[in-house]
Protein backbone atom coordinates (compact mmCIF):
# COMPACT_ATOMS: atom_id res chain seq x y z
CA UNK A 1 0.00 0.00 0.00
CA UNK A 2 2.64 2.10 0.53
CA UNK A 3 4.16 1.90 -2.66
CA UNK A 4 0.79 2.62 -3.80
CA UNK A 5 0.58 5.79 -2.03
CA UNK A 6 4.06 6.75 -3.63
CA UNK A 7 2.95 6.20 -6.66
CA UNK A 8 0.33 8.93 -6.10
CA UNK A 9 2.36 11.26 -4.23
CA UNK A 10 4.67 11.45 -7.34
CA UNK A 11 1.31 11.91 -9.57
CA UNK A 12 -0.13 14.44 -7.49
CA UNK A 13 2.10 16.33 -5.60
CA UNK A 14 6.01 16.25 -6.27
CA UNK A 15 7.78 18.84 -8.17
CA UNK A 16 6.91 18.79 -11.58
CA UNK A 17 10.58 18.08 -12.82
CA UNK A 18 11.13 15.32 -10.29
CA UNK A 19 7.65 13.58 -11.44
CA UNK A 20 8.74 13.87 -15.29
CA UNK A 21 12.42 12.23 -14.66
CA UNK A 22 11.18 10.05 -12.32
CA UNK A 23 8.16 8.84 -14.39
CA UNK A 24 9.59 9.48 -18.00
CA UNK A 25 13.50 8.54 -17.81
CA UNK A 26 12.78 4.77 -17.01
CA UNK A 27 10.58 4.48 -19.82
CA UNK A 28 12.42 6.39 -22.27
CA UNK A 29 15.20 4.56 -21.28
CA UNK A 30 13.42 1.28 -21.52
CA UNK A 31 11.99 2.79 -25.41
CA UNK A 32 15.50 3.49 -25.86
CA UNK A 33 16.67 0.25 -25.82
CA UNK A 34 13.84 -1.69 -27.30
CA UNK A 35 14.68 1.07 -30.56
CA UNK A 36 17.90 -0.39 -29.95
CA UNK A 37 17.24 -4.15 -30.47
CA UNK A 38 14.98 -2.74 -33.63
CA UNK A 39 18.26 -1.47 -35.02
CA UNK A 40 20.31 -4.36 -33.98
CA UNK A 41 17.41 -6.64 -36.00
CA UNK A 42 18.18 -5.04 -39.31
CA UNK A 43 22.14 -4.46 -38.87
CA UNK A 44 22.17 -8.56 -38.43
CA UNK A 45 19.71 -9.63 -40.88
CA UNK A 46 21.46 -6.70 -43.14
CA UNK A 47 24.11 -8.54 -43.27
CA UNK A 48 22.01 -11.45 -45.21
CA UNK A 49 21.98 -9.25 -48.14
CA UNK A 50 19.19 -6.32 -49.47
CA UNK A 51 15.81 -9.08 -50.05
CA UNK A 52 16.21 -10.24 -46.29
CA UNK A 53 16.79 -6.89 -45.38
CA UNK A 54 13.42 -5.22 -47.36
CA UNK A 55 11.47 -8.34 -46.05
CA UNK A 56 11.38 -6.98 -42.70
CA UNK A 57 10.57 -3.92 -43.97
CA UNK A 58 7.73 -5.10 -45.47
CA UNK A 59 6.65 -7.29 -42.54
CA UNK A 60 6.95 -4.51 -39.97
CA UNK A 61 3.49 -2.25 -40.71
CA UNK A 62 1.64 -5.66 -40.80
CA UNK A 63 3.15 -6.35 -37.15
CA UNK A 64 2.54 -2.93 -36.23
CA UNK A 65 -1.31 -3.25 -37.06
CA UNK A 66 -1.76 -6.15 -34.82
CA UNK A 67 0.59 -4.07 -31.65
CA UNK A 68 -1.86 -0.92 -32.56
CA UNK A 69 -4.92 -3.03 -30.73
CA UNK A 70 -2.30 -3.33 -27.59
CA UNK A 71 -1.87 0.48 -27.82
CA UNK A 72 -5.74 1.05 -28.25
CA UNK A 73 -6.76 -0.94 -25.18
CA UNK A 74 -3.63 0.30 -23.19
CA UNK A 75 -3.75 4.17 -24.14
CA UNK A 76 -6.85 4.47 -24.00
CA UNK A 77 -7.39 2.80 -20.63
CA UNK A 78 -4.18 4.73 -19.34
CA UNK A 79 -5.97 8.07 -20.02
CA UNK A 80 -8.75 6.65 -18.55
CA UNK A 81 -7.28 5.12 -15.23
CA UNK A 82 -5.25 8.47 -14.64
CA UNK A 83 -8.30 10.30 -14.52
CA UNK A 84 -9.94 7.88 -12.20
CA UNK A 85 -7.03 7.76 -9.61
CA UNK A 86 -6.76 11.48 -9.89
CA UNK A 87 -10.77 11.21 -8.90
CA UNK A 88 -10.03 8.94 -6.29
CA UNK A 89 -12.35 6.03 -8.21
CA UNK A 90 -9.66 3.02 -7.13
CA UNK A 91 -12.68 0.07 -7.88
CA UNK A 92 -13.99 1.68 -11.27
CA UNK A 93 -10.21 1.88 -12.01
CA UNK A 94 -9.82 -1.99 -11.25
CA UNK A 95 -12.80 -3.02 -13.19
CA UNK A 96 -11.85 -0.62 -16.44
CA UNK A 97 -7.78 -2.10 -16.01
CA UNK A 98 -9.16 -5.76 -16.06
CA UNK A 99 -11.55 -4.90 -18.77
CA UNK A 100 -9.28 -3.54 -20.88
CA UNK A 101 -6.29 -6.37 -20.64
CA UNK A 102 -8.64 -9.44 -21.32
CA UNK A 103 -10.41 -7.51 -24.02
CA UNK A 104 -6.89 -6.90 -25.32
CA UNK A 105 -5.38 -10.28 -25.43
CA UNK A 106 -8.50 -11.90 -26.95
CA UNK A 107 -8.68 -9.22 -29.95
CA UNK A 108 -5.57 -9.49 -30.60
CA UNK A 109 -5.37 -13.19 -30.85
CA UNK A 110 -8.36 -13.20 -33.59
CA UNK A 111 -6.33 -10.41 -35.59
CA UNK A 112 -3.00 -12.51 -35.53
CA UNK A 113 -5.05 -15.97 -36.66
CA UNK A 114 -6.79 -13.89 -39.88
CA UNK A 115 -3.32 -12.20 -40.70
CA UNK A 116 -1.39 -15.97 -40.50
CA UNK A 117 -4.16 -17.18 -42.70
CA UNK A 118 -4.16 -14.45 -45.38
CA UNK A 119 0.03 -13.66 -44.98
CA UNK A 120 0.86 -13.94 -49.19
CA UNK A 121 -2.00 -11.53 -49.80
CA UNK A 122 -1.16 -8.86 -47.31
CA UNK A 123 2.29 -8.94 -48.10
CA UNK A 124 2.13 -8.33 -51.23
CA UNK A 125 -0.13 -5.62 -50.87
CA UNK A 126 2.88 -4.17 -48.56
CA UNK A 127 5.00 -3.90 -51.53
CA UNK A 128 6.49 -7.20 -51.47
CA UNK A 129 8.90 -7.94 -54.84
CA UNK A 130 9.18 -11.84 -56.20
CA UNK A 131 12.79 -11.16 -54.68
CA UNK A 132 11.44 -10.37 -50.96
CA UNK A 133 8.42 -12.68 -50.74
CA UNK A 134 10.24 -15.99 -49.62
CA UNK A 135 12.27 -14.23 -46.98
CA UNK A 136 9.18 -12.38 -45.85
CA UNK A 137 6.57 -15.26 -45.53
CA UNK A 138 9.50 -16.88 -43.31
CA UNK A 139 9.71 -14.27 -41.27
CA UNK A 140 6.14 -12.95 -40.85
CA UNK A 141 4.77 -16.20 -40.15
CA UNK A 142 7.01 -16.35 -36.63
CA UNK A 143 7.30 -12.75 -36.12
CA UNK A 144 2.96 -12.42 -36.78
CA UNK A 145 2.15 -15.16 -33.95
CA UNK A 146 4.37 -14.07 -31.80
CA UNK A 147 2.68 -10.72 -31.82
CA UNK A 148 0.02 -11.85 -28.95
CA UNK A 149 3.37 -11.13 -26.64
CA UNK A 150 3.56 -8.19 -27.82
CA UNK A 151 -0.25 -7.09 -27.62
CA UNK A 152 -0.03 -8.07 -24.06
CA UNK A 153 3.01 -5.81 -23.43
CA UNK A 154 1.56 -3.13 -24.70
CA UNK A 155 -1.51 -3.15 -23.35
CA UNK A 156 -0.12 -3.05 -19.23
CA UNK A 157 3.35 -1.14 -20.81
CA UNK A 158 0.69 1.64 -20.79
CA UNK A 159 -1.46 0.69 -18.14
CA UNK A 160 1.58 0.40 -15.74
CA UNK A 161 2.71 3.67 -16.97
CA UNK A 162 -0.89 5.27 -16.15
CA UNK A 163 -0.36 4.43 -12.06
CA UNK A 164 3.57 5.71 -11.85
CA UNK A 165 5.12 2.18 -12.41
CA UNK A 166 8.22 3.25 -14.90
CA UNK A 167 10.68 0.99 -13.60
CA UNK A 168 8.47 -1.61 -14.33
CA UNK A 169 7.79 -1.05 -17.73
CA UNK A 170 11.71 0.35 -18.36
CA UNK A 171 12.68 -3.23 -17.20
CA UNK A 172 10.53 -5.37 -19.39
CA UNK A 173 11.52 -3.37 -22.31
CA UNK A 174 14.82 -3.27 -21.28
CA UNK A 175 15.26 -7.19 -20.66
CA UNK A 176 13.44 -8.30 -23.83
CA UNK A 177 15.46 -5.69 -25.95
CA UNK A 178 18.85 -7.20 -24.23
CA UNK A 179 18.00 -10.76 -24.79
CA UNK A 180 17.26 -9.94 -28.49
CA UNK A 181 20.34 -8.56 -29.18
CA UNK A 182 21.97 -11.08 -27.68
CA UNK A 183 20.10 -14.17 -29.38
CA UNK A 184 20.30 -12.24 -33.25
CA UNK A 185 23.76 -13.18 -34.01
CA UNK A 186 23.21 -16.77 -32.48
CA UNK A 187 20.10 -17.34 -34.41
CA UNK A 188 20.93 -16.19 -37.78
CA UNK A 189 24.50 -16.78 -37.90
CA UNK A 190 25.72 -19.41 -35.34
CA UNK A 191 22.93 -21.44 -35.46
CA UNK A 192 22.68 -20.63 -39.25
CA UNK A 193 18.89 -20.20 -38.98
CA UNK A 194 19.29 -17.34 -40.90
CA UNK A 195 15.76 -14.60 -41.33
CA UNK A 196 14.23 -17.12 -39.28
CA UNK A 197 16.78 -16.79 -36.74
CA UNK A 198 15.24 -13.49 -36.44
CA UNK A 199 12.09 -13.95 -36.08
CA UNK A 200 12.49 -16.44 -33.14
CA UNK A 201 15.36 -13.90 -31.43
CA UNK A 202 12.11 -11.47 -31.46
CA UNK A 203 9.66 -14.16 -30.33
CA UNK A 204 11.70 -14.97 -27.26
CA UNK A 205 12.41 -11.50 -26.10
CA UNK A 206 8.79 -10.18 -26.40
CA UNK A 207 8.05 -13.58 -24.24
CA UNK A 208 10.42 -12.36 -21.47
CA UNK A 209 9.02 -9.21 -21.27
CA UNK A 210 5.47 -10.62 -20.93
CA UNK A 211 7.07 -12.81 -18.21
CA UNK A 212 7.89 -9.61 -16.62
CA UNK A 213 4.10 -7.78 -16.52
CA UNK A 214 3.14 -11.06 -15.19
CA UNK A 215 5.59 -11.30 -12.33
CA UNK A 216 4.08 -7.23 -11.36
CA UNK A 217 0.60 -8.36 -11.73
CA UNK A 218 0.66 -11.76 -9.80
CA UNK A 219 3.23 -10.47 -7.01
CA UNK A 220 0.74 -7.88 -6.14
CA UNK A 221 2.86 -4.72 -6.97
CA UNK A 222 0.10 -3.54 -9.41
CA UNK A 223 -2.27 -0.43 -8.15
CA UNK A 224 -4.89 -2.64 -9.96
CA UNK A 225 -5.58 -6.87 -9.54
CA UNK A 226 -6.42 -7.84 -13.24
CA UNK A 227 -8.70 -10.25 -11.38
CA UNK A 228 -11.30 -12.32 -13.92
CA UNK A 229 -13.58 -11.49 -11.63
CA UNK A 230 -13.18 -7.55 -12.40
CA UNK A 231 -13.66 -8.22 -16.03
CA UNK A 232 -16.79 -6.56 -16.55
CA UNK A 233 -17.14 -5.30 -19.97
CA UNK A 234 -19.88 -2.44 -20.49
CA UNK A 235 -20.20 0.47 -22.77
CA UNK A 236 -18.80 3.22 -20.69
CA UNK A 237 -16.27 1.28 -19.81
CA UNK A 238 -15.47 0.88 -23.93
CA UNK A 239 -16.63 4.52 -24.65
CA UNK A 240 -13.82 5.68 -22.26
CA UNK A 241 -11.42 3.28 -23.66
CA UNK A 242 -12.11 3.72 -27.23
CA UNK A 243 -12.47 7.64 -27.50
CA UNK A 244 -8.55 7.93 -26.75
CA UNK A 245 -7.76 3.89 -27.60
CA UNK A 246 -9.24 4.43 -31.08
CA UNK A 247 -7.15 7.58 -32.14
CA UNK A 248 -4.42 5.65 -30.85
CA UNK A 249 -4.85 2.60 -33.03
CA UNK A 250 -5.57 4.94 -35.54
CA UNK A 251 -2.44 6.56 -35.53
CA UNK A 252 -0.83 3.11 -35.20
CA UNK A 253 -2.22 1.78 -38.69
CA UNK A 254 -1.61 5.40 -40.23
CA UNK A 255 2.57 4.42 -39.19
CA UNK A 256 2.08 1.18 -40.67
CA UNK A 257 0.16 2.24 -43.50
CA UNK A 258 2.69 5.59 -44.59
CA UNK A 259 5.76 2.31 -44.55
CA UNK A 260 3.45 0.52 -46.39
CA UNK A 261 3.11 3.51 -48.81
CA UNK A 262 6.85 4.08 -48.85
CA UNK A 263 7.69 0.35 -50.00
CA UNK A 264 5.19 0.21 -52.83
CA UNK A 265 6.11 3.88 -54.01
CA UNK A 266 9.79 2.29 -53.94
CA UNK A 267 9.02 -0.81 -55.35
CA UNK A 268 9.88 0.43 -59.17
CA UNK A 269 13.00 1.06 -57.98
CA UNK A 270 14.32 -2.33 -56.78
CA UNK A 271 15.06 -4.14 -53.46
CA UNK A 272 18.26 -1.50 -52.75
CA UNK A 273 16.03 1.28 -51.99
CA UNK A 274 13.27 -0.49 -50.14
CA UNK A 275 15.74 -1.75 -47.99
CA UNK A 276 17.26 1.73 -47.72
CA UNK A 277 14.13 3.18 -46.45
CA UNK A 278 13.40 0.02 -44.21
CA UNK A 279 16.81 1.07 -42.60
CA UNK A 280 15.69 4.81 -42.68
CA UNK A 281 12.79 3.51 -40.72
CA UNK A 282 15.01 1.67 -37.97
CA UNK A 283 17.28 4.79 -37.38
CA UNK A 284 14.49 7.71 -37.25
CA UNK A 285 12.71 5.32 -34.44
CA UNK A 286 15.79 5.30 -32.19
CA UNK A 287 14.89 9.21 -31.58
CA UNK A 288 10.78 9.05 -31.92
CA UNK A 289 10.73 6.08 -29.21
CA UNK A 290 12.95 7.80 -27.04
CA UNK A 291 10.10 11.06 -27.04
CA UNK A 292 7.64 8.70 -26.34
CA UNK A 293 8.42 7.23 -23.80
CA UNK A 294 9.38 10.02 -21.95
CA UNK A 295 5.69 11.52 -22.68
CA UNK A 296 4.64 8.12 -21.05
CA UNK A 297 5.92 9.81 -18.04
CA UNK A 298 3.87 12.88 -19.09
CA UNK A 299 0.61 11.88 -19.40
CA UNK A 300 -0.14 10.01 -16.31
CA UNK A 301 0.99 13.46 -14.74
CA UNK A 302 -1.33 15.45 -17.17
CA UNK A 303 -4.18 12.87 -17.05
CA UNK A 304 -4.03 13.47 -12.44
CA UNK A 305 -3.48 17.00 -12.84
CA UNK A 306 -6.37 17.66 -15.05
CA UNK A 307 -9.00 14.86 -13.21
CA UNK A 308 -7.86 16.88 -9.47
CA UNK A 309 -8.49 20.10 -11.73
CA UNK A 310 -4.47 21.50 -10.61
CA UNK A 311 -4.22 23.40 -14.25
CA UNK A 312 -1.20 25.65 -13.05
CA UNK A 313 0.55 21.79 -12.07
CA UNK A 314 -0.91 21.04 -15.66
CA UNK A 315 0.61 23.90 -17.27
CA UNK A 316 4.17 23.62 -15.42
CA UNK A 317 4.22 20.21 -17.28
CA UNK A 318 3.58 21.14 -20.54
CA UNK A 319 5.96 23.85 -20.39
CA UNK A 320 8.43 21.62 -18.88
CA UNK A 321 7.81 18.64 -21.18
CA UNK A 322 8.15 21.13 -24.33
CA UNK A 323 11.73 22.49 -22.95
CA UNK A 324 13.00 18.84 -22.35
CA UNK A 325 11.72 17.18 -25.61
CA UNK A 326 12.42 19.84 -28.06
CA UNK A 327 16.28 20.35 -26.76
CA UNK A 328 16.47 16.40 -27.15
CA UNK A 329 14.82 16.59 -30.71
CA UNK A 330 17.19 18.93 -31.74
CA UNK A 331 20.42 17.72 -30.70
CA UNK A 332 19.20 14.21 -32.08
CA UNK A 333 18.41 15.60 -34.98
CA UNK A 334 21.15 17.31 -36.32
CA UNK A 335 23.40 14.35 -35.31
CA UNK A 336 21.51 12.00 -37.67
CA UNK A 337 21.67 14.95 -40.05
CA UNK A 338 25.46 15.05 -39.47
CA UNK A 339 26.16 11.39 -39.76
CA UNK A 340 23.34 10.23 -41.58
CA UNK A 341 25.69 8.51 -44.19
CA UNK A 342 27.52 6.88 -41.96
CA UNK A 343 24.37 5.28 -40.02
CA UNK A 344 22.89 3.67 -43.21
CA UNK A 345 26.12 1.93 -44.08
CA UNK A 346 26.33 -0.11 -41.43
CA UNK A 347 23.26 -1.95 -42.71
CA UNK A 348 24.18 -1.63 -46.48
CA UNK A 349 26.75 -4.18 -46.40
CA UNK A 350 28.64 -2.18 -48.90
CA UNK A 351 25.59 -1.79 -51.22
CA UNK A 352 26.09 1.66 -52.79
CA UNK A 353 22.52 2.22 -53.78
CA UNK A 354 21.24 1.43 -50.73
CA UNK A 355 23.35 4.02 -49.21
CA UNK A 356 22.68 6.66 -51.77
CA UNK A 357 18.92 6.40 -51.14
CA UNK A 358 19.19 5.83 -47.33
CA UNK A 359 21.33 8.93 -46.43
CA UNK A 360 19.69 11.43 -48.47
CA UNK A 361 16.55 10.54 -46.68
CA UNK A 362 18.34 9.85 -43.43
CA UNK A 363 19.91 13.79 -43.65
CA UNK A 364 16.28 15.29 -44.44
CA UNK A 365 14.15 13.08 -41.83
CA UNK A 366 17.55 14.70 -38.96
CA UNK A 367 16.74 17.98 -39.61
CA UNK A 368 12.46 17.87 -39.51
CA UNK A 369 13.25 15.75 -36.21
CA UNK A 370 13.80 18.95 -34.42
CA UNK A 371 10.10 19.91 -34.56
CA UNK A 372 8.57 16.45 -33.44
CA UNK A 373 9.45 16.92 -29.53
CA UNK A 374 6.98 20.01 -30.13
CA UNK A 375 4.17 18.25 -32.37
CA UNK A 376 4.43 14.68 -29.74
CA UNK A 377 3.75 16.94 -26.29
CA UNK A 378 0.49 18.45 -27.77
CA UNK A 379 -0.72 15.13 -29.31
CA UNK A 380 -0.03 13.47 -26.27
CA UNK A 381 -1.78 15.90 -24.04
CA UNK A 382 -4.73 16.02 -25.87
CA UNK A 383 -5.44 12.14 -25.50
CA UNK A 384 -4.27 12.07 -21.73
CA UNK A 385 -7.01 14.93 -21.17
CA UNK A 386 -9.78 12.89 -22.51
CA UNK A 387 -10.26 15.49 -25.55
CA UNK A 388 -10.47 12.55 -28.43
CA UNK A 389 -11.25 14.05 -31.52
CA UNK A 390 -8.85 16.96 -31.04
CA UNK A 391 -6.28 14.35 -30.09
CA UNK A 392 -7.28 12.49 -33.21
CA UNK A 393 -7.10 15.16 -35.53
CA UNK A 394 -3.62 16.27 -34.21
CA UNK A 395 -2.39 12.68 -34.05
CA UNK A 396 -3.22 11.72 -37.61
CA UNK A 397 -1.32 14.83 -38.78
CA UNK A 398 1.96 13.55 -38.99
CA UNK A 399 1.41 10.28 -40.39
CA UNK A 400 -1.40 10.91 -41.56
CA UNK A 401 -3.28 13.80 -42.83
CA UNK A 402 0.05 15.59 -44.10
CA UNK A 403 2.20 12.18 -44.87
CA UNK A 404 -0.59 10.31 -47.47
CA UNK A 405 -0.75 13.21 -49.74
CA UNK A 406 3.13 13.99 -49.47
CA UNK A 407 4.08 10.07 -50.18
CA UNK A 408 1.04 9.72 -52.91
CA UNK A 409 1.97 13.49 -55.17
CA UNK A 410 5.31 14.32 -54.50
CA UNK A 411 6.66 11.14 -56.19
CA UNK A 412 4.85 12.30 -59.45
CA UNK A 413 6.89 15.38 -59.92
CA UNK A 414 9.96 14.47 -58.27
CA UNK A 415 10.51 10.67 -58.80
CA UNK A 416 13.00 9.10 -56.10
CA UNK A 417 13.56 12.35 -54.09
CA UNK A 418 9.77 13.01 -53.66
CA UNK A 419 9.36 9.46 -51.74
CA UNK A 420 13.19 10.51 -49.55
CA UNK A 421 11.83 13.26 -48.50
CA UNK A 422 7.89 12.89 -48.05
CA UNK A 423 8.07 12.31 -44.11
CA UNK A 424 10.12 15.66 -43.85
CA UNK A 425 7.47 17.87 -45.78
CA UNK A 426 4.78 15.92 -43.48
CA UNK A 427 6.80 16.76 -40.02
CA UNK A 428 6.96 20.18 -40.84
CA UNK A 429 3.39 20.77 -42.00
CA UNK A 430 2.69 18.78 -38.43
CA UNK A 431 4.40 21.50 -36.40
CA UNK A 432 2.32 24.29 -37.97
CA UNK A 433 -0.90 22.66 -37.73
CA UNK A 434 -0.02 21.96 -33.68
CA UNK A 435 0.50 25.70 -33.20
CA UNK A 436 -3.11 26.47 -33.81
CA UNK A 437 -4.69 23.77 -31.26
CA UNK A 438 -2.33 24.54 -28.82
CA UNK A 439 -3.03 27.81 -28.82
CA UNK A 440 -7.08 27.06 -28.63
CA UNK A 441 -6.27 24.36 -25.63
CA UNK A 442 -4.82 26.98 -23.38
CA UNK A 443 -7.72 29.18 -24.24
CA UNK A 444 -9.64 26.43 -22.63
CA UNK A 445 -7.08 26.05 -19.81
CA UNK A 446 -7.65 29.59 -18.64
CA UNK A 447 -11.10 29.45 -19.04
CA UNK A 448 -11.80 26.69 -17.05
CA UNK A 449 -10.01 28.33 -14.05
Amino acid sequence: MNRQNDKMELLGNAPIPKALAALGIPIMIGMMINALYNLADAYFVGGLGESPMGAISIVFPLGQAVIGLGLMFGNGAASYLSRLLGQGGRDAANVAASTALYTSTAAGAVMIILAAIFLRPLLTLLGATETIIPYALIYGRIYIVSCIFNVFNVTMNNIAASEGAAKTTMCALLLGAVMNIGLDPLFIYAFKMGIAGAAIATAVSQFVSTIVYLLYILRGKSAFTFSIREFRPSIKIYIEILKIGFPTLTFQLLTGLSIALINRAANEYGDAVIAGMGAVTRVTSMGTLVVFGFLKGFQPVAGFSYGAKKFDRLREAIKISILWSSIFCIAAGLLTAAFSGQMIAQFANGNEEMILAGQKSLFANGLSFSVFGFYTVYSSLLLALGKGAKGFILGACRQGLCFIPAILLLPKFFGLNGILYAQPVADILSAVITIFMALRLHRELTTAL
